[in-house]
């Protein structure tokens, strides 16, 4: 594995106990604010130090709490982008990519430079520097300086300075939180290109499921310091296996249930006011979820008839609360908004197939 990770850190009340490797892969630490994603990326990056515990990146130990090995920031090989890329504004984008280039240098030159030992000169950190620009999709824009950027520009750049210098692994820490959804759009598209391109590590930390499925292979659910849930972005979609990890995940309807009978796989649940037909399972299921278009319209398994208590429209699509009565909580179903004027009514019939039913703890 290209990273490993061991770590304990207490802050207070908040202890943080993460364990996971990655190979050379994109993995996203998806979790809600506060569980402790930034702060595993700044252990990774040498910026916080652990309590104990150890990492090592390509066989090189970066903190080892027992062997007291912590290297510096700067000798850790370490790409870290924050959400804000934090260029220096007096100079130009050219500049800001160039005083990134350390001795030894990257690209063409970089054989030459290592065996040379030699600082790079002027000229060659210059061709470096807009060769990268170029792979950010920003020539023309070398003598602009950064408040004359886009956002999304400013965070390519920002990309750039930390790329010249092939950094063995790349940490993203929210880099399009400041972004509207369109400029969103065009970096995560650079971004993926970058992935491919590197071929190394990639460690983003997000809170939007929707951009860490779109960019990285791997997820790590966290929850309050730890990792709940860790596997390949699809398979976690399918069956995130907890009720915080459902939740990450985009789940709407998430709530608890009881066992009538230990011998059937119906549940009831209690929030809702339904029973539901499950999976056969070993597992110990404690909750149930229900994505919001699992929910479909006419007759079914576990179906069911509902009063319709809220349309929410959507641009392009309806949100449906569903009700069993006044003394229980809603769930909510997705439809578009043709099939929806079909079946219009205050109360409608639908079904849930077990096998769509979310089965957690």
């Amino acid at each position: 594995m290209a990273l490993f990770v061991n770590i304990e850190k207490r802050m207070g009340d908040f202890l943080l106990n993460v364990k996971f490797e990655a190979g050379d892969e994109a993995l996203s630490l998806l979790g809600a604010s506060g569980c402790g994603k930034s702060m595993t990326l700044k252990c990774i990056a040498g910026i916080e130090k652990p309590d104990r515990g150890r990492i090592v990146l390509n066989g090189v130990t970066l903190f080892d709490s027992e062997k007291g090995i912590n290297l510096p920031p700067q000798e850790r090989r370490v790409g870290f982008m924050f959400q804000q890329g934090a260029l220096f504004p007096n100079m130009s984008v050219l500049d800001n990519v160039i005083c990134g280039i350390r001795t030894g240098s990257t690209g063409k030159n970089k054989e030459k430079a290592a065996s040379s030992k030699k600082a790079v000169r002027r000229p060659e950190k210059e061709q470096i520097a807009r060769e990268m620009l170029a792979k950010m999709h920003l020539v023309g824009k070398e003598k602009a300086k950064p408040a004359t950027l886009s956002g999304g520009e400013q965070q390519r750049a920002a990309l750039a300075r930390i790329l010249v210098n092939e950094p063995e692994i790349l940490l993203l820490d929210e880099p399009f939180s400041s972004l509207d959804s369109h400029l969103r759009f065009e970096l995560e598209r650079v971004l993926r290109e970058v992935i491919k391109e590197l071929g190394k590590t990639v460690i983003l930390v997000s809170h939007n499921r929707d951009e860490a499925f779109r960019i990285t292979e791997k997820l790590a659910i966290m929850n309050n310091g730890a990792i709940e849930v860790f596997g390949d972005k699809k398979e976690v979609f399918a069956a995130p296996l907890t009720k915080n990890a459902a939740i990450m995940t985009g789940c709407k309807n998430v709530a608890e249930i009881e066992y009538r009978d230990d011998k059937s796989n119906v549940v009831h649940v209690p929030d809702w006011g339904i029973s539901l037909r499950i999976r056969a399972t070993d597992q110990v299921v404690s909750a149930v979820g229900v994505r919001m278009h699992d929910i479909l319209p006419g007759p079914g398994e576990n179906e069911m008839t509902l009063a319709v208590a809220e349309v929410v429209e959507n641009p392009f699509s309806y949100t449906i609360m569903l009700s069993a009565g006044d003394e229980y909580k809603t769930i909510s179903m997705e439809i578009d908004k043709l099939n929806w004027e079909l079946i219009r009514n205050n109360r409608i019939t639908v079904h849930i197939l077990s096998e769509s039913v979310l089965l957690l703890k």
